[in-house]
């Protein structure tokens, strides 16, 4: 499954993520949003569908595409939803330093393993996760939901779940 990331070159880039993933090879990283894969799923927090091991094929065939730009930026995901196939992650919980604990802001590196772990490829996603100190304790964190997303078979079933690990909710 290739992974592809837009960096909108906005972060500082001894702390990013992306430019990490990059220099260990895990990635491939573009600075042009039209030099993304067409029909690739696109990580987008606003998609109205859940991630979910239903997006398994279309993932492996077309790639998984990350988006690396501040929120202020994020309006750009509205011209790459039809060209993509946008899906949002559920409930997780940040563990890098600048968000830890806090939910729903995932780094880049976070948001990718948690979408490799969802679509299956668990040993994939610790590996990303390796190459930062605080990477494991993603994992951790958010062990309970990552397993009962990953389990769902589709969209409606990763939505449903995603009540149970949501502070509010319980």
């Amino acid at each position: 499954m290739e992974l592809v990331v837009f960096n909108a070159r906005e972060c500082d880039p001894k702390k990013c993520t992306t430019m990490r993933l990059h220099r260990f090879g895990k990635i491939q990283m573009v600075f042009q949003p039209r030099a993304l894969p067409n029909g690739a799923i696109l990580l987008d927090p606003f998609a109205e569908k859940a991630l979910s091991k239903g997006d398994v094929e279309v993932a492996s065939q077309r790639g998984l595409v990350a988006l690396d730009c501040s929120w202020k930026q994020i309006g750009q995901i509205s011209r790459l939803r039809k060209r993509m196939v946008p899906r949002s992650l559920a409930y997780l919980v940040a563990a890098n330093p600048t968000y830890y604990g806090r939910p729903t802001i995932l780094s880049t590196a976070e948001a990718l393993a948690a979408a490799l772990f969802i679509l299956g490829e668990r040993s994939r996603a610790r590996e990303i996760l390796s190459i930062f100190k605080w990477g494991p304790t993603f994992l951790e964190l958010n062990h309970e939901p990552l397993e009962a997303y990953a389990d769902a078979d589709d969209s409606t079933e990763v939505v449903a779940l995603q009540r149970q690990f949501m502070p509010s909710a319980r």
